[in-house]
């Protein structure tokens, strides 16, 4: 176990790992507009917001960091009328850092409404049908723009199960990208940019990403194309493929990712960054995280059920609500329901980051891992 401090810096950028138990490792990422303790949960703010949420109520469950997103903010309001307005934390009135995704996944997902070609991709919005393009120069250009503290380089995401050549073709081209995004970047002070792995599910392809990217010496590196289609059995095989070829004394960022037990899986593999939308949109449609695992509120069981959902949390929005309030809130649909499980699970995904970081610190993490995955197969709290 690692209990010395081990630091990289670049720039006014650095990273610490504090402490280590087996692969996993707590630490810090500092940037110029602040410190990221990891490992770290980002919450999704897609549009500038975390649906559901007021920015101060995320900051006080204890994210250091949110994620905005390049496609969606390029295409409204605009990263030109960002940047006027005094960029994406004066805007959103989130002081912490930033990270924005480069727009690659969401281009992926439009594909009937796109054409990609080996300097970038032409596509028509979702919104209202205006054709634009965005290359790996653009990208990084448009996150600028926003104020972000890591940028993402532009990559070609593939969905899996795909052939070996479309994969292939995809993490070639990414690497492409990746050498022009980082140009593009320049220098930033206080500010970082990732390099993204691609590979898809075929090792040799991820383990020959890993390794160019490596060699081109980004402040951080993203895991990317996982959590696409793939078993979880598959995701994390494909970790641990590729964490011997990342520099150690560098953060890794698992895109896109996701469940509680995705988290602690990564973590216990020596991932230290997630994102996902889960928690904010299994709290839009009636689903809780809580320590005994999801809860369905649309379920009728909780129809006349008085109890809290779980008086030991920290959120008091599951101290202090009824489970039958909280079912009833979801079966009228009413948007005060979507605010409070929204809340509820974002306390939890923190609260499960914050209780990683402590057991990684002192020693105990095997154990943490094992009581907390034992109280998840116990099931819904309800029942006990």
């Amino acid at each position: 176990m690692l209990k010395t401090p081990e630091t990289t810096t670049a720039g006014e950028v650095s990273f610490a790992i504090h402490a280590t138990e087996g692969t996993a490792r707590t630490g810090a990422l500092h940037l110029g507009r602040g410190s990221v303790r990891t490992p770290a949960f980002m919450p999704v703010g897609t549009a500038g917001t975390v649906k559901a949420m007021y920015v101060d109520q995320v900051k006080d469950l204890g994210a250091d960091i949110i994620l905005g997103n390049t496609y969606h903010l390029m295409l409204r309001p605009g990263a030109e009328r960002v940047a006027a307005l005094g960029g994406l934390h004066e805007f959103s009135r989130w002081q912490g850092p930033i990270l924005t995704d480069s727009g690659g996944f969401q281009v992926m997902s439009l594909a009937g409404l796109r054409k990609l070609d080996k300097n970038g991709v032409t596509f028509r919005s979702h919104i209202d049908g205006s054709h634009h393009r965005l290359t790996p120069e653009r990208s990084v250009e448009i996150q600028t723009l926003l104020d972000s503290d890591i940028i993402m380089q532009l990559d070609e995401c593939v969905r899996l199960p795909s052939t070996r050549k479309d994969i292939e073709r995809a993490m070639r081209l990414s690497l492409d990208w990746a050498e022009r995004s980082k140009s593009a970047f320049g220098t930033q002070p206080g500010k970082a940019i990732f390099g993204i792995v691609q590979g898809g599910d075929i090792p040799d392809l991820r383990i020959a990403s890993a390794e160019a990217l490596s060699s081109m010496n980004f402040p951080g590196y993203a895991i990317g194309g996982l959590a696409v289609g793939e078993p979880q059995a598959v995701m994390l095989d494909m970790i641990e493929t590729v964490e011997p070829h990342l520099p150690r004394e560098k953060p890794r960022y698992l895109m896109g990712v996701g469940t509680p037990d995705d988290l602690i899986e990564s973590v216990s593999r020596g991932i230290d960054m997630f994102d996902c939308v889960m928690p904010t949109r299994a709290g839009r449609h009636g689903l809780a995280y809580s320590r005994f695992g999801k809860v369905n509120l649309k379920n009728a069981r909780h129809a006349e059920d008085p109890r809290p959902l779980d008086e030991a949390s920290s959120c008091p929005a599951a101290r202090d609500y009824s489970r039958a309030y909280l079912h009833h809130l979801t079966k009228a649909n009413e948007i005060l329901g979507m605010m409070l499980l929204t809340w509820i699970n974002l306390a939890y995904y923190q609260d499960l980051m914050a209780g990683m970081r402590a057991a990684i610190a002192e020693g105990r993490f095997a154990d943490f891992k094992a009581k907390t995955k034992e109280n998840w197969a116990r099931g819904d709290i309800a029942k006990l």
